[in-house]
């Protein structure tokens, strides 16, 4: 039983959860019976009719209504998109920068972040790295700052070691200094409460694979609407401000939509938007705040557990700069993963040991069999912590 909502009954929504100690919603959450539930209902309604596809389209907005809500924004803010990186590349593209023009990212943050930006080299573009610490917040960022300097990319919680940097510090050091700001909140959203406002962000990216529930297919990108310079790197009519109604392209009316459908092309991934909005009905039933703080206590409980056994943690230890939901053990996944693998732990290998990610069905017994297992192939439990 949590103290925040009740667990118990949550997880039941996930079999996967009762098959398996699954520790890896980091990598993807399992599939939960109201998710596929709504998947379900789009495959029987287009099996059985040929798709409602004006119903379809009409959910589509009232999910985009409900994804907004979620984050603080306005519907017309909110683009879909197929995942974090297409997200990522739309807003790198979508950025005025010229030759000479200089963007400052985290060193060992997402690869995929850091390629939509290094891909604008060959504009003339400067990448610049600032390296990765424990804390990373305006006072990290600020030395890095000079003339050229035009945006600032990150991750708000990365996916490695599980920080969490003090983004709304840098989105107010971006607005003091003029510069664009764009967020990949992909390892955060639907477990650490977001505030696009508050963030002051340019662009948010994110998949939905993850702490949102969804199957891999779908991502979603939050654009400040007053930034109407910023426009799509390429053109569909589904993107314009007017689609002709004949179907004909008219070169003299190419405007982008006002909303963030600019960024769109067409077709949506529909069965995902249906999953969306379900899982949105679960999240937000539960509270992210209410989730974030259920994962945190179970991350306590995992940190007291690996100080007995004095194995390391990587990463943050104090709540106010570590993820609530991702923790990497310095255990060697070269020498370790098969081990959990045997023992029917599910975990993912990590740049430096084995990475530990709760969802919201988690339970400290689940922690304890994660440390079950790692006293059984010869960890003993220490007297002192490390």
């Amino acid at each position: 039983m949590s103290g925040h909502y009740d667990v118990d009954t949550v997880r039941k929504e996930f079999p996967a959860a009762e098959r398996i100690t699954y520790l890896d919603s980091g990598f993807q959450t399992p599939l939960a019976r109201p998710v596929k539930a709504a998947i379900d209902r789009f495959l029987s309604e287009g099996l059985e009719t040929a798709g409602p596809k004006s119903v379809w389209l009409d959910r589509v907005e009232q999910t985009r209504a409900k994804l907004a809500r979620f984050l603080g924004v306005s519907a017309d803010e909110i683009a879909f998109t197929k995942n974090t990186s297409e997200s990522m590349n739309i807003a790198a593209n979508a950025l005025p920068l010229r030759a000479g023009d200089k963007v400052l990212m985290i060193h060992g943050d997402h690869p995929n972040n850091a390629y939509a930006f290094l891909n604008l080299r060959r504009k003339g573009v400067t990448v610049e790295f600032v390296p990765m610490t424990e804390i990373v917040n305006a006072d990290s960022l600020r030395p890095y700052i000079d003339a050229s300097t035009r945006a600032i990319s990150m991750s708000q919680v990365t996916f490695h070691a599980g920080h969490r940097f003090d983004i709304e510090s840098i989105g107010a050091l971006c607005a003091e200094k003029g510069l664009y700001f764009v967020v990949d909140v992909m390892q955060a959203i639907g477990v650490v409460p977001i505030d696009a406002k508050a963030m002051r962000a340019t662009f948010i990216g994110s998949g939905s694979h993850k702490g949102l529930l969804v199957p891999q297919g779908l991502g979603l990108l939050y654009w400040d609407k007053s930034r109407t310079e910023l426009e799509p790197a390429y053109l569909a009519a589904a993107g314009l401000a007017e689609v002709p109604a004949d179907l004909i392209a008219q070169p003299d009316r190419l405007d982008p939509a006002p909303s963030a459908r600019r960024f769109e092309l067409g077709n949506f991934n529909l069965p995902a938007i249906h999953a969306l909005s379900a899982s949105l009905d679960m999240i937000e039933a539960l509270g992210v705040a209410n989730i974030q703080n259920h994962c945190f206590d179970l991350g306590d409980h995992l940190i007291a557990r690996l100080d007995t056994l004095s194995v390391r943690l990587v990463g943050p230890r104090a709540r106010q700069h570590r993820a609530p939901h991702i923790y990497v053990i310095a255990l060697p996944a070269a020498e370790w993963l098969g081990h959990f693998e045997e023992n029917n732990v599910r975990v993912s290998p990590e740049r430096d040991g084995i990475r530990v990610s709760f969802g919201m069905f988690n339970t400290i017994a689940d922690v304890d069999r994660l440390i079950e297992v790692i006293q059984r192939r010869g960890v003993k439990p220490s007297s002192r912590a490390a």
